[in-house]
């Protein structure tokens, strides 16, 4: 699909071949943020990208969601010092990929049976990443100066992970669209291993903290389209007994 930047579309209309509107120009051109300047948004900014959550839909309207705020740099390094430790703690049974022989022998063995316990967590990519973090090559947060952290409330109706979802992806593109950027972290899970932190930010049942937006200035600016997979589409929109046809979007 040909992307159109020149101009843009008004809100509420469609016509073939327009150009996009807005927010498909945001959606579009929207990237995940890992460079940040020092310098923290205003908090009449972090406002209305809060507003922008409390405004998502959610399964009954339950809104099984709290925010936190936190911009204290100081709290801010020790949740990135805390995290890493964590992540080493982890690594150390589990990176089949570095010691001695021995070593990666046993580690190969409690990683394969948590990857089965924990195929989602234990990933490739989350994996690596955890990696990187525990051999010091890459940060947990990213410097970012503002962490929303998106706790959930486990009381939801239906599938209240879903509803933090749509919740935390109206605040990134709220927050792409005044210029700012922002990055999912999954792993702030792992300072909740830690109950200093499950007491800081009041993490007790029937609350739950898996996903946090790192927030902030981009450093330099990144957001613009990147290469997508083309997906295959299937449309059935002929009889009860007549097969789909099927369309590659993105194509």
């Amino acid at each position: 699909m040909n992307v159109k930047y020149e101009e843009l579309s008004p809100l509420g209309t469609y016509e073939e071949g327009m150009p996009w509107n807005p927010v498909e120009k945001i959606i579009v051109e929207r990237r995940s943020i890992r460079s940040f300047k020092k310098e923290p948004l205003p908090d009449s900014m972090i406002r209305r990208i809060l507003e922008a959550g409390r405004f998502a839909p959610s399964a009954g309207n339950s809104q099984p969601w709290r925010f936190i705020v936190v911009k204290s740099r100081e709290i801010l390094a020790e949740m990135e010092k805390d995290a890493i430790r964590v992540i080493k703690f982890f690594m150390f049974f589990l990176d089949y990929t570095t010691g001695n022989r021995v070593r990666r022998i046993i580690a190969r063995f409690y990683a394969a049976v948590l990857i089965r316990i924990l195929p989602n967590e234990l990933h490739p990519v989350p994996f690596g990443l955890m990696s990187q973090i525990a051999q010091g090559k890459t940060p947990v947060f990213h410097a970012a100066p503002i962490l929303i952290l998106l706790v959930e409330d486990r009381r939801g109706v239906s599938n209240p992970p879903m509803d933090i979802g749509i919740c935390g992806q109206n605040m990134v593109l709220a927050a792409h669209s005044l210029g700012a950027g922002a990055c999912w972290i999954g792993l702030i899970k792992v300072l909740m291993y830690l109950p200093k932190w499950r007491k800081k930010f009041g993490i007790k049942y029937p609350y739950k903290l898996d996903v946090c937006l790192a927030m902030g200035w981009q450093k330099p600016k990144a957001d613009g389209p990147v290469p997508r997979e083309a997906q295959v589409v299937e449309w059935y929109d002929k009889g009860l007994n007549d097969p789909p046809r099927t369309t590659k979007q993105g194509e």
